[in-house]
């Protein structure tokens, strides 16, 4: 039977793509699995399963293991694999080998941990001390469970401190507002150091994101799942929270920018986010990139034509260009090609970091699931489509395993962090009193919003 094609950390899909087109694909069928150019296109559940269990004269393949226990999640609770799974040991077991004995048993344990966390396949030799190992890898794991769980911990804590701290800050006078000890420019006035401080949070929360996140958000909820059971308490918070860090930047961005009283004072922090911007974009931070550009083409930034008259704005153009979102993004993906290929034979941490526009990729990964079924007219899993799905996450792995180089600003992170931001109505309010109404319409909204607001 042909093994699964083996791929990279990064997962090139080359050996599967067009390098075939000239010929017509060779397609084999081998006791419910069907191969194309041998690789593993599809198959029955049972089939697949079976593939995941060791025996003495075979061992699936590392890229498989990641694949299947990422996916399976899709059409398969993680603990009737595990059941499937254990089964098939403790049948093989019967066969009496010492050696299928030990392969079974560290299949065992090993798919415990993987299947119920998708922790998933570390490389341990099968030796005598084979159960020594298998202490320290639960070790490990529960280490790790622990600091997740003290980081979701801290973002439901901060996330009270900062829905307390959101009180409508236009009920204070802007001149108080912009002599706050924490002002931006007070705090750090120098773009290259605020784009390493956004990156530090950036790839911290990065680093809390499991894999199998991605797959749990897209799938659906069976009535036979248990109500009181691990997976079906936890939602994809780390996914949220970082979704929602780069909301709160966006509007942290336009908050700076319209609090100002003075005209100058707006078009220097207009120019500070600007360099900011593009030290963002020179790091490889995509993210935070894009969050700034968010932040300063709100309603509220952009209509401060009298601020904008006063800034060069020539790169605040290039870098919104590389951003486009026309040809569905093609100047970022090809910008983000760069730096991953910049990453990939990168010398030092800095050159090594890749932080993609996250809601961009959660897009992709969205409805590359949703524009490809999971099952064949045939019944078997549509495995191509998990191939690509392993591919994207793969390489988002790579990503967030980079250390962030950079010294750490604690002010400045704080600040980041837990500073107040104005709602969009506190925005427009503040927009039409830096910069006064332009006709009746706007005239009338600012009434309305001084009105409502002032009831707070």
């Amino acid at each position: 039977m042909p093994q699964t094609t083996p791929y990279s950390s990064k997962f090139n899909p080359s050996t599967y793509s067009s390098n075939h087109s000239h010929r017509q694909p060779v397609e084999e069928n081998y006791g419910g699995l069907h191969y194309r150019d041998n690789k593993l296109v599809s198959g029955s559940l049972e089939a697949l399963i079976q593939l995941l269990v060791p025996t003495v004269d075979y061992y699936p393949d590392r890229s498989y293991i990641f694949t299947f226990l990422l996916t399976s999640r899709l059409f398969l609770h993680p603990f009737e694999l595990m059941s499937r799974v254990c089964y098939l040991c403790v049948d093989h077991h019967r066969v009496g080998d010492p050696q299928t004995d030990k392969v079974i048993l560290y299949h065992q344990i090993t798919t415990l941990l993987t299947v119920t966390k998708c922790y998933f396949w570390l490389e341990l030799r099968m030796d005598n001390r084979m159960l020594t190992a298998m202490q320290r890898l639960i070790q490990r794991l529960l280490r790790k469970l622990t600091t997740l769980g003290q980081y979701e911990e801290s973002l439901a804590t901060s996330s009270a401190t900062a829905a307390a701290m959101d009180r409508p800050l236009a009920l204070k006078s802007k001149q108080q507002l912009v002599r706050r000890d924490e002002c931006v420019l007070n705090l750090c006035d120098d773009p290259f150091v605020f784009a390493q401080q956004l990156t530090h949070i950036e790839m911290e929360r990065l680093s809390y994101i499991g894999p199998e996140e991605f797959v749990r958000a897209f799938a659906k909820k069976r009535p036979s799942d248990n109500h009181k059971s691990f997976f079906s308490k936890r939602k994809a918070s780390n996914l949220e929270a970082y979704v929602e860090w780069f909301n709160r930047l966006s509007y942290l961005i336009a908050t700076e920018i319209c609090m100002p009283v003075k005209k100058k004072h707006r078009a220097r922090v207009l120019e500070f986010f600007i360099d900011v911007a593009q030290e963002c974009f020179n790091i490889g931070n995509f993210n935070s990139l894009m969050a700034i550009i968010t932040g300063m083409n709100m309603n509220p930034v952009s209509r401060l034509k009298k601020t904008w008259n006063k800034v060069n704005t020539d790169k605040f153009d290039i870098l919104v260009h590389q951003m486009d979102p026309s040809s569905n993004f093609y100047s970022y993906r090809t910008a983000l090609r760069g730096a991953t290929q910049r990453s990939s034979t990168a010398h030092t941490s800095q050159e090594m970091i890749v932080i993609p526009f996250f809601s961009l990729l959660i897009k992709d990964i969205y409805f590359l699931n949703e524009g490809c079924v999971n099952r064949l007219p045939n019944g078997h899993i549509n495995f191509e489509k998990f191939w690509e799905l392993a591919k994207q996450v793969s390489e988002f792995l790579s990503w967030r395993q980079v250390i962030c180089p950079f010294e750490r600003d604690r002010k400045t992170l704080q600040y980041l962090i837990s500073a107040p931001v104005f709602s969009e109505d506190e925005l427009q309010l503040a927009s039409y009193e830096s910069e006064g109404p332009e006709n009746n319409m706007e005239r009338d909204t600012r009434r309305s919003l001084r009105s409502s607001l002032s009831r707070m």
